[in-house]
């Protein structure tokens, strides 16, 4: 059954192959929610700082009955959010909000502000920046897995020039009308 089942990343960590996404629940639905798909059966939790509901998926997560080990519990750093002052600061108030003493992953939301999404300016010195600030989380045990979401190819590339630490996860919009084999294979080679 797909409840069970799991994607092996390259640090030893399992994801569940299918997780509640909470995009536009609103925070005084997010707990409840978030109790409602543990007792289906869920494991995975992805929230996000733009979604402004990080407060109640947290508070869904440690009153939903499951040990919090036994949960997966993902969260993303604002898109806007381009220094490692400002990522790292995010990352601690991102614990805070949800209650949580650390995160199962914690991945940059997009390569550029979304206001400014698929524009020319692309932000690489930005992203390594923010990519240093996922790495010291990491490091500091705050985060079990780092990532991206939305990078394409050559901003995988720019973080993988000069990381301690390879990307773990590249969250992209991927259907049957929307199927980039190339970016696919790519990540798949780098073992993201």
């Amino acid at each position: 059954m797909i409840l069970n089942e799991t994607y092996p990343l390259t640090n030893g960590v399992q994801v569940p192959k299918l997780g509640l996404g909470t995009w536009f629940i609103d925070d005084a639905e997010a707990a409840e929610a978030v109790r409602e798909a543990v007792k289906l059966g869920y494991r995975l939790i992805d929230t996000a700082q733009a979604y402004g509901n990080e407060r109640g998926v947290g508070e869904g997560v440690r009153t939903c009955g499951v040990r919090r080990e036994e949960l997966f519990v993902a969260s993303k750093i604002a898109a806007e959010l381009k220094t490692y002052e400002d990522a790292a600061k995010s990352i601690d108030e991102t614990l805070e909000r949800m209650g949580l003493g650390y995160l199962d992953q914690m991945i940059i939301h997009s390569p550029q502000p979304w206001s400014e999404f698929r524009v020319e300016k692309r932000y690489f010195e930005e992203n390594k920046e923010v990519w240093r600030a996922l790495e010291d989380a990491r490091a500091a045990g705050k985060v079990k897995v780092i990532g991206v979401s939305n990078f394409l190819q050559d901003d995988l590339e720019n973080l993988l020039s000069s990381c301690r630490v390879m990307p773990m996860v590249n969250q992209i919009l991927l259907h049957i009308t929307n199927t980039d084999s190339a970016l696919v294979d790519f990540c798949k080679a780098q073992g993201i």
